[in-house]
């Protein structure tokens, strides 16, 4: 168990989704790890994302921007708090790059590639600070824009991206 996952007894203020993919954890790690191919998934339907940049490793910046089609931006920016390839990503916008902390910590987002015989279970967590943030996050639409997220990010790793 890594440091960072806390006994799932005692998790408060948690949303999740969990998909099973049918493509390696390889490939779907990989599509969350190279700008490029996370701009192609990132968003919920309709939306897009020009600005993807990461520095992969703790500490490192995790920045993107996400647009509506009617131009409306929403930037967000945070850093890396653990990689471990292919099977697990933390990243929070607790702080940003150089450890400065940020003006209002929302959420840490742990997200698991757990290998099913060639197979990937993906899960998605968002850990909040608080139980108004996540009923914030929750009212924001957290599983219908993370699971389209999914059905975009689950196209590339199946129909699109070469293995």
């Amino acid at each position: 168990m890594s440091p960072l996952t806390p006994d799932p007894g005692r998790v408060q203020h948690e949303l999740s989704l969990t998909r099973l993919i049918d493509a390696p954890r390889t490939k779907v790690f990989r599509a969350w790890t190279e700008p490029a191919l996370l701009s192609q998934w990132w968003g919920p339907h309709g939306m897009t994302t020009p600005l993807c940049e990461m520095q992969l490793w703790p500490g490192g910046l995790f920045r993107t921007v996400m647009c509506t089609p009617d131009g409306m931006e929403y930037p967000s920016q945070g850093v890396f708090l653990e990689i471990v390839a292919p099977e697990r990503i933390v990243f929070t916008d607790a702080f940003g790059p150089a450890w400065v902390p940020s003006a209002k910590a929302f959420m840490t987002a742990v997200v698991t590639f757990d290998d099913l015989h060639g197979r990937t279970l993906y899960t998605a967590r968002a850990w909040h600070w608080t139980a108004a943030d996540c009923q914030a996050h929750d009212d924001m639409g957290f599983h219908r824009g993370w699971g389209e997220s999914v059905e975009r990010l689950v196209a590339l790793v199946t129909e699109q991206m070469p293995d």
